[in-house]
């Protein structure tokens, strides 16, 4: 194997109080919202990276003790509670390949020198594809190569197979009476837009089936919460953009819910089962509200300012939820039924340091309107040296959320523009699909159109702009190093796709089935559609300094694609570091972990090693 030249780790990144500042950002205790047992609502269990590295607590609010649950090399972020909260499950894998199964320990914790037992014998290790648990029966699914499995465990019977598919599945939800099970599943081939397919729990039969034909996709979110309701929440696109939509399996009937609302929708019942917790998105902002099911009323729920995240609702009525903005971390809060909104948790230790608000651009695209975020260096006049930070997914968005990386680049000096490009979430069925057919090559051109009129307006330096971005960002990062060579100063890209064609050999089975919805076939099927979205493609092209941070382990991103990329490197010249006229650099960052990581020090390390990288490339 080709050795290529490692990234060097700076020391300090700063020399006065932000060196403290951006690594306290990091370092300071967070959480997620605790979520609770159905029938024990006083039993929880949430993330926190208390220790260093994200894992599983658990919190028993009658006492208010928590517990620390795993304790893993790589971390743990998938776990969940029974309706009896009399334990816990999380899903272990190992060193971050997503590949595994499920097990369980008591709530209370295990004797010493016990280990948590696989909660479902039987069940075949895979990517997790859903889990539903509920007081008498439990639905898991499981992806592989071969396709997805859906099992079902009735009681302390056996787990067995209900469904099984090559296409990409899920579970998707179970009624409250545990007789129904809704399943998400592509077997028409296009897992971008699944439908809905719904069995009794019994024996496995179908009840009913739902779709609304090709492009237009069905996403089964809760059944009602009340014994022997049918009714199906779901979310749609008959319209153009995701909305809601009420189907009563049982009945035969369907409603959807005009909420009045631009942007895009999510929600969940209230325990009532009249009511429904509304989503509302728009312009990279969600706040919540209320509707009534029965008179259809709206009512905003007066929040936190901020961006809402994960929210639920308590039986007494209580929304405890998420909250942060660009300029304020994270808080777990509460929404009390008489209106008094308070911090409902706070990990200990200092919190973590604030950062600049964004600011909102809207810049005339080749496909439309482009929405972009601005972070904008305190005491920087002129045009200033800038990062273009591509977010994943593709299918997600940049929002006015608390980013510790964002405030460690705006620390840096640089600009940042983050810019929810075609294929982002958020803006509509048509934007999150015209990258259909011309994948990466359709976001740069957004990206390029959203650059030139910071650079045009006189916000960024046009010698001084770096591209920079995680998973999908990362690939866009290395596509626009190859075909838009004169407008980097450097190009940075973690876990990224690189070379396409390997990538979807060696990922896994549920990418490969977003791949072929994306590219309109395998690559066997569509060569040159794939050849020209791959960053291999271009590498003699890149002029560029170029910094590829991967994970050993990575499921989505696998290392041998990105090796095949860095080859193809180093063979532009014989000494490997300088590459094509001199002029390029190429440096990488490997790391023992999967698609990222969750050990605190583990992404300092990656934040320093970009941020020292991109000052180095810009001078």
């Amino acid at each position: 194997m080709t050795e290529h030249p490692s990234a060097p780790v700076p020391d300090r990144l700063f020399d006065d109080e932000r060196e403290q500042r951006w690594r306290a950002r990091f370092t300071a205790p967070r959480m997620s919202r605790p979520a609770w047992a159905r029938d024990a609502p006083d039993r929880s269990v949430y993330t926190s990276n208390s220790s260093g590295t994200t894992e599983v607590y658990v919190w028993d609010r009658a006492t208010d003790t928590h517990r620390q649950v795993t304790d893993r090399r790589s971390g743990t972020h998938s776990a969940t509670l029974p309706p009896d909260g009399a334990a816990v499950w999380w899903f272990a894998d190992t060193d971050g390949d997503e590949f595994g199964h499920w097990v369980t320990e008591p709530f209370a914790g295990l004797p010493d020198g016990d280990v948590a037992e696989p909660a479902l014998p039987g069940v075949e290790d895979g990517y997790p594809a859903g889990l539903e648990i509920g007081r008498a029966v439990v639905a898991v699914g499981t992806s592989t190569d071969d396709g997805t499995k859906i099992w079902l465990r009735r009681g302390d019977g056996p787990s067995e197979v209900v469904y099984t598919h090559a296409e990409d599945a899920g579970v998707g939800a179970l009624s409250e009476d545990e007789t129904l099970l809704a399943i998400s599943h592509s077997e028409h081939g296009d897992s971008r837009h699944p439908a809905v397919r719904v069995v009794r729990v019994s024996d496995g039969t179908a009840v009913a089936e739902k779709s609304d034909g090709e492009g237009k996709g069905l996403t089964p979110l809760v059944f009602a919460p009340v014994p022997g309701d049918g009714r199906l929440l779901l979310l749609h696109e008959r319209h153009g953009r995701e909305e809601l939509l009420v189907w009563d399996v049982l009945a035969g009937t369907e409603k959807e819910l005009s909420l009045g609302l631009p942007g895009e929708l999510d929600a969940d019942f209230h325990p009532d089962g009249r009511h429904l917790l509304v989503w509302h998105t728009h312009a990279a902002r969600t706040r919540l509200h209320r509707y009534d099911l029965d008179t259809g009323e709206l009512t905003e729920l007066s929040v936190a300012p901020g961006c809402v995240g994960s929210a639920e609702v308590r039986p007494d009525g209580t929304v405890e939820y998420t909250c942060s903005s660009a300029a304020e971390p994270s808080a777990v809060r509460a929404l009390h039924p008489d209106g008094t909104d308070r911090v409902l948790l706070a990990p200990p230790g200092e919190p973590a340091p604030g950062s600049v608000p964004v600011e909102d651009l809207w810049v005339d695209g080749p496909g439309g309107r482009v929405h972009a975020l601005l972070a904008r260096p305190a005491g920087v006049d002129g045009p200033a040296p800038t990062v273009v930070s591509l977010h994943g997914g593709p299918h997600a968005a940049d929002e006015d959320r608390f980013s510790a990386a964002r405030a460690a680049w705006v620390d840096a000096g640089f600009l940042v523009v983050e810019v929810n490009y075609r294929g982002s979430t958020g803006y509509g069925s048509a934007w999150r699909d015209e990258i259909e057919g011309r994948p990466g090559l359709t976001e740069l051109e957004d990206v390029a159109a959203v650059l030139d009129h910071c650079v045009a307006t006189g916000l960024a330096d046009e010698k001084r702009c770096v591209v920079e971005g995680w998973s999908w960002g990362g690939y866009l990062a290395l596509l626009a190093a190859g075909t838009q060579p004169k407008r980097w100063a450097a190009a940075i890209a973690g876990v990224p796709v690189a070379d396409y064609l390997t990538a979807y050999a060696d990922e896994m089975e549920q990418l490969r089935a977003f791949d072929r919805a994306l590219f309109g076939g395998s690559p066997q099927e569509r060569p040159e559609t794939y050849r020209a979205s791959s960053p291999l493609t271009y590498v003699d092209e890149v002029r560029a300094p170029v910094l590829v941070l991967a994970g050993e382990n990575d499921p989505r991103c696998p290392i041998r694609q990105v090796d095949n990329y860095l080859d193809a490197l180093a063979a532009r010249s014989p000494g490997g570091a300088a590459v094509g006229n001199g002029e390029v650099i190429y440096e990488v960052s490997r790391f023992d972990a999967g698609h990222g990581s969750l050990v605190v020090d583990e992404t300092l390390r990656h934040i320093a090693t970009e941020i020292g990288f991109a000052l180095r490339a810009v001078g």
